[in-house]
């Protein structure tokens, strides 16, 4: 069995970012660029399938800039075995992604999708339930624990996933799509040997135009702004006054 693991290039999580003085986005010039933390681990559960002998091969997929390459090989010496680029120098958008990874999934016919669920620089949280509603796979998002069994001859997966109320567990026929949490596991740490290693294992480049996707941006940007600076807090002599305050001027109460 395959298992496909997008990772995406954003800016590094310890990168204060800084937004450009026209307002139009934000700044990622000479920053530190790094894997998506979600997509880490995404890669990380991965390759634990696949020691687990539950998989046979861990396939790494990322779409943008050439300079993708650079978070794929951080994939392979992960442990993935093979990397895909779709080389796009223009915006990604989650349902345009969730469209080059639908032609991918129909090219590698993986047995299981495992992606981050969301990117820490646009937090939109929608490209794993797009890629299941395009491909009609069933989905188990927010994952903090992923089995996979053998039922009556059939893999299925056992997903455990946070809601509000506790944990819930799910049953999900293979193919299907898993997007991962925080908890799921802690990404192991990526040796020099493991990063040479890396270098020899094979990396598909591809186009939009050679899978047959448009890419066309359906959102258009208005404008980005830092949030407000946060106000310095009072002291207030009884609690009459607070409440008075969180009344009248907080308006939270």
């Amino acid at each position: 069995m395959k298992i496909l693991v997008p990772v995406k290039r954003v800016v590094d999580y310890n990168v204060k970012v800084r937004v450009k003085s026209d307002g139009s986005a934000v700044d990622i010039a000479n920053v530190k660029m790094s894997m998506n933390p979600f997509d880490e681990i995404a890669v990380e559960e991965a390759v634990r399938l696949k020691e687990k002998g539950v998989a046979t091969e861990v396939i790494a997929v990322s779409c943008g800039v050439i300079q993708c390459q650079e978070t794929l090989r951080t994939a392979m010496a992960i442990g993935a075995d093979r990397a895909i680029l779709v080389e796009c120098a223009d915006e990604l958008q989650p349902l345009a992604v969730a469209k080059l990874l639908k032609a991918l999934m129909d090219k590698e016919q993986p047995g299981l999708l495992i992606l981050g669920k969301q990117a820490i620089d646009d937090d939109c949280n929608q490209t794993g339930q797009m890629l299941a509603a395009l491909a009609g796979l069933p989905q188990a998002t927010f994952a903090s624990k992923i089995e996979v069994i053998d039922e009556n001859g059939q893999k299925v997966a056992h997903v455990t996933r946070e809601v509000d109320g506790g944990l819930e567990t799910l049953a999900i026929g293979l193919p299907a799509i898993v997007t991962t949490d925080l908890r799921l596991n802690e990404p192991r740490y990526v040796t020099l040997p493991n990063i040479m290693k890396a270098k020899k294992k094979p990396l598909e480049n591809v186009k939009p135009t050679d899978l047959g996707v448009d890419i066309t941006p359906r959102l258009k940007t208005l404008k980005v702004s830092e949030p407000p600076k946060r106000s310095a807090g009072i002291k207030v002599p009884d609690v009459a006054t607070l409440v008075d305050k969180l009344k009248n001027e907080a308006k939270v109460i």
